[in-house]
C-alpha cells in the first residue's frame, strides 16, 4: 500500500526566513502579491516590515487586512472582491491560521468563483487558485503546510471543511521570530492546538509511515517547551521548537488527517464563538481518554515522544501519564472548561444533539481509532462540562 504525501513546493525554515519573501516570489515567477493579514499584524508592524522588503526588491503589494478570527463566508468574500479587483498573481497570507485559512479561500474563490458551501467535504479541491506563499505568526495551526482550510457558515454556524490540494500553499516561510510577540494566552491555545495536530495524526486511522515520523519529532518539540514558551516567551529556543513542531504537525496531519478532537472542537467553536486552540484544549484530555483503549500503543507511544513517560513504562503507565499531563497542561496553561469560558449552559446542552450530528458530519470522527456515536459524543460534551 502506498500514501501520497503533499507538501509545500517551497519551505524556508529558521530565523529571518520571512525575510526570503522576494527571493521566493522571483522563483515562482510572481510580481505583483496581495498581501492577506489582520490589523493586529499592521499594528505590530510586521505588513509595514514585509510590504517595505518587497518594495526594495521593486516589488509592490497592495494589502488586504479585514480578515477575522474564526473566518466567515462574508470575511472570505470581502477578500474574494478584493483579490478580483486587482491584477494580482499571488497571495501572500500573513498570520495565524485565521489570515491563512481565508488566504487560501479566496485564492480558490477568486479564481474559480461560486460560493464557500460548493467547495466544502465531501468534495475534495484539486483545481489550483492563486498562489498562496504562507508566513505564520504563531506556532499553533500549522495551516501553511496543510490541505485544509476552515470557514464559518453563519447563517448555519457551521464550520466548513474544505480539502484538496488547492488549499496548500506552493511556498511556507517558517519564521520563530515572528512569535516572540505572541502572549500567553495565544501562545498556550495555539501551542496545544499543534499538539493535538500531532497525537490525532498519530492515532489516525489514516496515519502511515511518513506522518508518524512528523508526527513524533513533532510531539518531541512541542510538549517540552509549550510550557517555557508560555511562561517565557522571549526564550528564543523554545520559540524555536514550538515553531518547527507546529509546521511538523502541520504535514503530519495535512498527510493523516486529524480525529475526534477536531470533530468536536469546530461545532463549539462556530456556535459559541471559542478560539479554535482554545476549544481543542478544552477537549484533549476528555477524548483521549476515550480513545485510548482503541489505540492503547499509539496512545503510549504518544507519551514516550513527549518525554513525559519512558521506554520501561508499560503501556498502561504510559498512558497514564499521558492523561495526567494533558490534564496538568490545562491547568498550568489555565484553559478553561466550557463553564468556565462563559457560554450557557441552558443552551450548551441544547446545542449537544446538533453539535454532535455537526461533528460526525465533518469525517473526523470517522479517523478516530473509536468511532463514536452520535449519542457518545453527546455524553463526552456532557462530561467536558
Amino acid at each position: 500500500m502506498s500514501n501520497q504525501i503533499i507538501l509545500p513546493r517551497i519551505m524556508q525554515i529558521g530565523e529571518g526566513a520571512s525575510k526570503e519573501l522576494p527571493n521566493i516570489l522571483t522563483s515562482l515567477n510572481c510580481k505583483r502579491p496581495l498581501i492577506i493579514t489582520d490589523k493586529m499584524m499592521v499594528e505590530l508592524g510586521y505588513t509595514g516590515t514585509i510590504t517595505e522588503n518587497l518594495a526594495n526588491h521593486m516589488m509592490f503589494a497592495d494589502v488586504f487586512d479585514d480578515t477575522v478570527p474564526e473566518p466567515t463566508v462574508a470575511s472570505i468574500q470581502a477578500g474574494v472582491n478584493a483579490a478580483r479587483d486587482g491584477d494580482y498573481d499571488c497571495i501572500v497570507a500573513l498570520g495565524g491560521g485565521s489570515p491563512i485559512d481565508s488566504a487560501k479561500a479566496i485564492s480558490i474563490l477568486a479564481r474559480f468563483g461560486g460560493e464557500m458551501r460548493d467547495y466544502k467535504f465531501p468534495r475534495i479541491v484539486n483545481e489550483e487558485g492563486l498562489p498562496v506563499i504562507a508566513i505564520p505568526t504563531t506556532a499553533g495551526t500549522g495551516s501553511e503546510a496543510t490541505r485544509f482550510t476552515i470557514i464559518t457558515d453563519e447563517v448555519s454556524d457551521e464550520k466548513m471543511l474544505c480539502v484538496g490540494i488547492g488549499f496548500m500553499p506552493v511556498a511556507a516561510l517558517v519564521d520563530y521570530s515572528l512569535t516572540l510577540s505572541l502572549p500567553p494566552r495565544i501562545t498556550a491555545d495555539t501551542g496545544i492546538d499543534a499538539l493535538t495536530h500531532a497525537i490525532e495524526a498519530y492515532v489516525s486511522q489514516k496515519a502511515n509511515p511518513y506522518s508518524d515520523s512528523q508526527a513524533l519529532a513533532a510531539m518531541g518539540l512541542l510538549a517540552p517547551n509549550l510550557r517555557t514558551s508560555y511562561s517565557d516567551g522571549d526564550n528564543k529556543a523554545a520559540r524555536e521548537a514550538m515553531m518547527l513542531g507546529s509546521t511538523l504537525a502541520g504535514i503530519a496531519f495535512s498527510n493523516a488527517s486529524v480525529a475526534l478532537v477536531h470533530g468536536m472542537s469546530r461545532p463549539i467553536g462556530a456556535a459559541f464563538h471559542v478560539p479554535h486552540g482554545l476549544s481543542n484544549a478544552m477537549l484533549l484530555p476528555t477524548v483521549t481518554e476515550f480513545s485510548i483503549p482503541a489505540a492503547p500503543e499509539r496512545y503510549a507511544d504518544c507519551a514516550r515522544a513527549m518525554k513525559v513517560a519512558n521506554e520501561t513504562d508499560s503501556t498502561d503507565t504510559a498512558n497514564a501519564k499521558l492523561l495526567a499531563e494533558l490534564t496538568s497542561l490545562n491547568d498550568q496553561l489555565h484553559v478553561p472548561t466550557p463553564a468556565q469560558f462563559g457560554i450557557d449552559r441552558e443552551q450548551f446542552f441544547n446545542l449537544m444533539p446538533t453539535m454532535a450530528e455537526q461533528a460526525l458530519s465533518s469525517g473526523s470522527p470517522n479517523n478516530n481509532p473509536r468511532i463514536p456515536s452520535a449519542e457518545e459524543i453527546v455524553a463526552l460534551y456532557k462530561k467536558l462540562w
